[in-house]
């Protein structure tokens, strides 16, 4: 079978070569009869043939190079071969090996066997040498003087073979180094797509920075926590000028661990680190970005949920003597005895024995919290319903807004856990716009988000706000600005809302009111997550 070893770019290298090494030879072929010189150089046998067959073989190897680019490897051996004989001819024409024709001939067969590979190539080289010895002894018979050029022209022909198997060989390694070096790209190629595909899929954020704190590389992590999908070229401080503040701090003075920091207004609690890179004769950074929200979320639910299980193993040594205080404060309350101020007393412990077991209903219903089940509620429905029978049960001074949009927004949830979400926080709003005005307002808004298509329930108020050092803080356990409060209301909402997959976020700002906003779940998104 007729192949070729060298394919694509060097294959076709050196058919070009080829083509010009032919035009060359044949050039100086012509150049050589038309200055008379081959007489004086050359004992030439025929002159009238030697002329006609230097003018063929440059008129033939121009139509080559012209209309032959890429030839099927049987064309590849047809012209080597008739390269071979036409040099044989003009070695018989010349006077046999003594022209140095012969020498040529070794050089077409070194290039064809470049091309060519195997039993095919050798025959090219068994050719050569049976012209060069014919036409040797063809010759001889004409003119005795060639006879001498025997052994000449038999070394010729050994160099034929000669040059076939060594450039064969060379070719073969070359092609093993071809096609180890293939291997060794594509592997390559995979590791860098499987890295890439790592990289895009970490929770973990990440960046490459140069030295001029420029972003060359990024991941949807990055993109996300950054909130930003176009970082890359870009400088970072125009993004997130704190994190340039953390990575300052840390070129000078590596060993400080870098503080956590808010990357978005409302996002999550990012903790970066940094790494330098020097590889490669490049200086760079390499920062990571974790997101530790979810840490901290999970301390927390093991910090309360070890203190629920305290709180129940101690709860009844810890009400007996609660009642006790508190029944015999009220007792003291009601005797005829007391004064004034002793009833003040009686009152405030009283009221802190209330609150003491009102903390401890709170941290008791954190350890033995129910499974959320979820149901398919239509919530502009559902919301009419809670909004009128919250209405019928609110004191006069307390008023409660609904603005639901057109069009049906249904989702999956626990609607008991709903009721005590928007009844926690509707009486929060309450209490705080009744702060500042003459009535308490919330207003209740129902929509669905235009960017994620998913419905939103926003619990508006027009109280004073949560101040903006406090913003991060106001979801953590036992976290409170009120003497009364226990500081486990929004905690445990934002708990219950994870549970159903919604989420509960603080979008209000100081001064213009508070405003929590639930966004709820696609339902047939919960119903995959309930049964994966």
């Amino acid at each position: 079978m007729i192949g070729t070893p060298l394919d694509g770019p060097q294959g076709g290298n050196v058919l070009r070569l080829y083509h010009l090494y032919r035009l060359v030879i044949g050039l100086l072929l012509v150049l050589l009869i038309s200055s008379n010189l081959d007489e004086r150089l050359l004992q030439v046998a025929h002159p009238e043939l030697f002329h006609h067959g230097s003018w063929f073989y440059l008129i033939l190897n121009i139509l080559v190079a012209v209309l032959v680019h890429h030839p099927k490897p049987l064309q590849i051996f047809s012209l080597a071969l008739v390269d071979v004989i036409l040099l044989s001819g003009l070695l018989y024409t010349a006077g046999g090996p003594s022209s140095g024709i012969g020498n040529l001939i070794i050089v077409s067969v070194a290039v064809a066997n470049i091309l060519l590979h195997g039993r095919i190539g050798l025959l090219i080289a068994a050719v050569a040498a049976s012209g060069l010895v014919y036409m040797t002894f063809y010759l001889g018979l004409n003119r005795p003087a060639a006879a001498s050029q025997y052994v000449h022209a038999g070394a010729l022909g050994s160099l034929c073979f000669a040059s076939a198997l060594l450039v064969q060989s060379l070719t073969r390694r070359l092609r093993r180094s071809e096609s180890l070096a293939e291997r060794r790209a594509a592997e390559v190629a995979d590791l860098q797509a499987l890295n890439a595909q790592i990289l895009e899929r970490m929770r973990t954020g990440i960046l490459v920075l140069d030295p001029q704190q420029q972003v060359l590389l990024a991941n949807q992590s990055a993109f996300t926590l950054l909130g930003n999908p176009a970082l890359t070229g870009q400088p970072l401080a125009a993004h997130c000028p704190e994190l340039v503040e953390r990575l300052q701090q840390w070129q000078q003075n590596p060993t400080l661990r870098p503080q956590d920091l808010h990357t978005l207004p409302h996002g999550p609690l990012v903790q970066p680190n940094f790494v330098a890179l020097t590889g490669g004769g490049r200086r760079g950074i390499l920062v990571f970005l974790e997101d530790i929200s979810q840490i901290a979320q999970q301390a927390q639910q093991l910090k309360l949920a070890s203190l629920g299980r305290l709180t129940a193993g101690i709860a009844h040594e810890i009400r007996n003597p609660l009642g006790a205080i508190s029944h015999a404060a009220q007792l003291l309350q009601e005797s005829e005895c007391l004064d004034g101020p002793d009833r003040r007393l009686a009152q405030i412990i009283q009221d802190q024995s209330r609150r003491m077991n009102l903390v401890i209903e709170n941290v008791l219903q954190l350890s033995r919290r129910r499974q959320a089940e979820p149901q398919l509620l239509d919530l502009k429905y559902w919301l009419h319903r809670f909004a009128g029978e919250y209405r019928a049960s609110a004191a006069p001074n307390q008023i409660l807004h609904l603005e639901i949009r057109d069009g049906s927004l249904k989702t999956r949830m626990d609607a008991n856990q709903l009721i005590q979400i928007l009844t926690n926080l509707v009486q929060n709003g309450l209490r705080y716009s009744a702060q500042c005005h003459p009535q308490g307002q919330v207003w209740l808004r129902l929509f669905r988000a235009p960017e994620s298509d998913l419905p939103v329930l926003e619990v508006r108020d027009d109280g004073p706000g949560v101040p903006a050092e406090q913003i991060e803080h106001i979801f953590e356990p036992f976290f409170t600005t009120e003497t009364k409060g226990t500081g486990l209301g929004l905690y445990i909402s934002r708990e219950l809302c994870e549970s159903n997959q919604a989420r509960l976020d603080y979008r209000g700002g100081e001064g213009e009111g508070g405003c929590f906003r639930i966004t709820f779940a696609h339902p047939r998104k919960l119903t995959q997550a309930r049964h994966g």
